[in-house]
């Protein structure tokens, strides 16, 4: 299907902190404004959302990990019934995938990726849990930068 076409799904992962007055969301990222008009937005608008929540989850995941073998990856996905978006970038199924079982990969090479360097001596499962921070942060900065300081907390 065209990407123009696509239905956009809704990035929710079922753990909403906008209800407690986060102007980010710590489970899926989006703003606050964002999870609230979902329905109503236009799947160009829901578009430009999810690129976005992808653009930063691929900056922080490729900082941190390296994909030796798409195909293999790929393959353990479809092993372990991963959902994923093979129209996404590969780093977002990879996410999935840690997301999913961090804690159950002993060899990342049998899965088709590899640590960086300086993130060796890290789990898997910690290395999730920064990513996700990272990942937030990345969100939480881009909220405060061009929608959050031109909105007074008062009104």
């Amino acid at each position: 299907m065209s990407d123009l076409l696509r239905r956009i799904a809704t990035p929710c992962i079922g753990v909403c902190s906008t209800g407690i007055g986060d102007d980010v969301c710590r489970g899926c990222k989006r703003f606050s404004h964002e999870v609230i008009h979902w329905n109503s937005y236009s799947q160009e608008q829901k578009r430009s959302i999810d690129q976005r929540l992808d653009r930063f989850l691929v900056q922080v995941m490729a900082d941190k990990l390296s994909i030796s073998d798409v195909n293999l990856l790929r393959w353990q996905l479809d092993v372990q019934r991963i959902r994923y978006n093979p129209q996404k970038d590969i780093y977002v199924a990879l996410f999935q995938l840690l997301r999913a079982g961090a804690a159950q990969i002993d060899d990342p090479k049998s899965f088709g990726f590899q640590l960086n360097h300086d993130w060796q001596g890290y789990t898997l499962l910690a290395l999730r849990e920064i990513i996700d921070r990272e990942f937030y942060l990345l969100s939480a900065a881009h909220y405060e930068r061009y929608i959050g300081r031109y909105l007074s907390k008062e009104g």
